[in-house]
């Protein structure tokens, strides 16, 4: 009779991850002795037994061989259907994770270009050159301490041009609305009289 401890040791041992399973050598009690291997080869020897005890007309031997080898069959594909199901939660894992990465991203460059706008609109209220001569500061600046390479020095320079296109547009509706409302007052005036 066992004792309970060394049960509850073997208990402990059977929740292991089955993930090793595929590549783990087993060594399995057969009708003939032991198969030592892998599950696939201790699958092939015993449909290999199976297929010359059949050939000698030995039906029982056949089928015990059949029964080991689909022992090894379920524990095989038991193992590759955890594994599956663990690859696809790491999968959906990671899609959350980059989905949730691009959010940040993009809100910190809405950020940015909200801030820019800003800054853009405090320049505005100054005047319009400066803006275009601050950059071009700030750009040489960079150049000689090295903090900006090509490639940022490129970006910064195209949110520029479309910070200055998204500027004159603003200016342009904004005289194009005075002009409305200059003319409403006149056809008004026009009307009173």
């Amino acid at each position: 009779m066992r004792s309970s401890k060394s049960r509850s040791r073997s208990n402990k041992n059977r929740n292991r991850s089955v993930g090793n399973i595929i590549n783990r050598v087993f060594d399995s009690s057969g009708p003939e002795g032991k198969v030592r291997g892998t599950p696939q080869q201790i699958i092939d020897k015993y449909n290999q037994l199976a297929r010359d005890s059949q050939l000698s007309n030995d039906r029982v031997s056949t089928e015990n061989f059949q029964q080991h080898a689909e022992h090894y069959v379920r524990l095989l594909s038991e193992a590759q259907r955890e594994m599956d199901a663990r690859r696809e939660q790491q999968d959906r894992e990671n899609k959350d994770r980059n989905a949730d990465r691009d959010k940040e991203r993009n809100s910190r460059s809405s950020l940015d270009n909200a801030a820019s706008d800003l800054s853009n609109d405090a320049d505005l209220s100054g005047n319009d050159n400066s803006f275009e001569e601050e950059s071009g500061d700030r750009l040489s600046d960079g150049e000689r301490s090295g903090e900006l390479d090509n490639s940022n020095q490129s970006d910064k320079r195209n949110r520029n041009t479309r910070n200055n296109k998204s500027r004159r547009r603003d200016e342009t509706k904004r005289n194009d609305d005075k002009a409305d409302k200059i003319v409403e007052d006149v056809s008004s005036v026009e009307a009173a009289e």
